[in-house]
């Protein structure tokens, strides 16, 4: 994984999407340049890191919905 690629990564965990959902996102070539390419736009407008990971990552859980969120969770205990 590229390490620009890992950082998106990481702050995206950092912002509480699940691991399960990023390995989704960054297995799919189409999924993963659109995220890149939404961070990097984002990163034009002069946001912060942390700020474009907060933005992304709820965008992602709200897509997600509870339901997935807590099956995600009922699945890990």
């Amino acid at each position: 994984m590229k390490a620009s690629n890992l950082n998106i990564y990481q702050r995206l965990r950092d912002f509480n999407v699940p691991a399960a959902v990023l390995d989704e996102i960054f297995s799919n070539q189409d999924d993963l340049n659109t995220l890149v390419k939404s961070w990097g736009e984002l990163k034009d407008q002069k946001l912060k890191e942390d700020q474009i990971a907060e933005a992304i990552s709820k965008i992602i859980i709200k897509e997600l919905g509870d339901d997935f969120l807590q099956s995600l969770e009922n699945s890990s205990k």
